[in-house]
């Protein structure tokens, strides 16, 4: 069977960690009997540097003519003034929207063999796996006004949280759907004490709930979620939260699995239920890291990890996606690692040689 990948590098450490996804993916292919043809195209920095725009017009139509999208990261400091007009994150917050990807799943899971590898204790991190949703194109990324201006008295700015009762009630049952298959209880996380945006929320959340009796929902203010996250993540499972929210509190939680280039995500226009397949954009949660490019250490696993998500929700490829994730838990089972997870005793590899493990593991 053949599909069509648009596969967007990107800027920094983007190029070097979809290399080794997509070497992955074409062990995949070559195990399996599957043929995927890329589409390659640019966006963010250097999309501004050819074009003068962080997403050209042919990136999205390729993105909109794709199975799915692969992408890597964007942004980076040559591009960082914050008086620019244009700015590579653009082209990231550009497709999500032209694509309705609104929602993006994060999941966090603590594998055993790095339960000493991350900077908390391993009595509180022991047993993690839990998922955060985070609503993805409302909030105060894309509400308005937006701008900034100068006055007498100064220069002001503002930025608009702006949220829906669709929007809040599609993103709430992608919470409760996916809670259903894991643990039944869902977590939703707001600031009821404080905006009304976040009251509208809670109010939906709980008229929502007579649909899943089978859920426990419980609702939580966002400050005192990111202190549960450091405390007692083995309680959480599924969380579902706005777009702010989820922005940080995700990048907290990859603490808990030791380093941001072990977190995969996945941005859908929904929850396929089993047997379906639906539209999606998979990056890993970390940035371009330019300080680290062309260096060979990026951990390419967060990138892999999003490919065996790609795999399972667009392509629908259970076992493909369950043979990408037991090859990465069986090179870091034999003692692998970048230098971000690295620890005493076990064999520092770097980007090119993490993708060529974890592939030789699939083939």
């Amino acid at each position: 069977m053949r599909f069509n990948i648009a596969v967007l590098p990107g800027d920094g450490v983007g190029p070097e960690v979809a290399a080794e996804g997509v070497k992955v993916l074409e062990a995949v292919g070559k195990r399996f009997g599957h043929s995927f043809h890329l589409d390659y195209a640019p966006i963010g920095g250097v999309a501004i540097d050819e074009f003068g725009v962080a997403l050209p017009g042919e990136t999205l139509n390729k993105c909109k003519r794709s199975d799915a999208v692969f992408l890597a990261a964007v942004g980076g400091p040559k591009w960082d003034d914050p008086r620019a007009k244009v700015r590579p994150e653009d082209g990231l917050l550009g497709l999500r929207k032209q694509l309705k990807l609104f929602a993006n799943l994060r999941p966090v899971k603590v594998l055993p063999m790095l339960v000493d590898s991350t900077n908390l204790k391993p009595a509180v991190v022991k047993g993690v796996d839990l998922i955060v949703v985070r609503e993805l194109t409302g909030g105060l990324y894309f509400g308005k006004p937006k701008k900034q201006w100068q006055t007498a008295a100064g220069r002001k700015a503002v930025d608009s949280l702006v949220y829906s009762e669709k929007e809040v009630e599609r993103i709430l049952r992608v919470g409760f759907e996916l809670a259903r298959t894991r643990r039944k209880k869902l977590t939703s996380v707001d600031k009821a004490n404080v905006l009304e945006s976040s009251r509208l929320w809670r109010q939906i959340a709980i008229e929502l709930s007579s649909d899943y009796p089978d859920v426990e929902l419980q609702h939580m203010l966002v400050d005192a979620c990111a202190m549960r996250l450091i405390q007692r993540p083995a309680d959480l499972d599924v969380i579902v939260t706005e777009n702010m929210f989820g922005d940080i509190l995700t990048d907290e939680a990859s603490m808990l699995a030791g380093s941001m280039g072990m977190l995969p995500s996945a941005s859908l226009a929904g929850i396929p239920k089993d047997g379906e397949r639906t539209f999606g954009m998979y990056e890993p949660i970390h940035g371009s890291a330019p300080s680290r490019t062309g260096l060979n250490m990026a951990n390419p696993i967060a990138t892999i990890l999003s490919l065996a998500m790609m795999l399972r929700y667009s392509l629908g490829m259970v076992q493909e996606a369950e043979a990408v994730e037991k090859a990465v838990s069986d090179v870091l089972e034999q003692g692998y690692r970048t230098y971000d997870i690295m620890d005493e005793g076990k064999t520092k590899v770097g980007t090119k040689e993490m993708g060529d493990l974890v592939a030789g593991q699939i083939v």
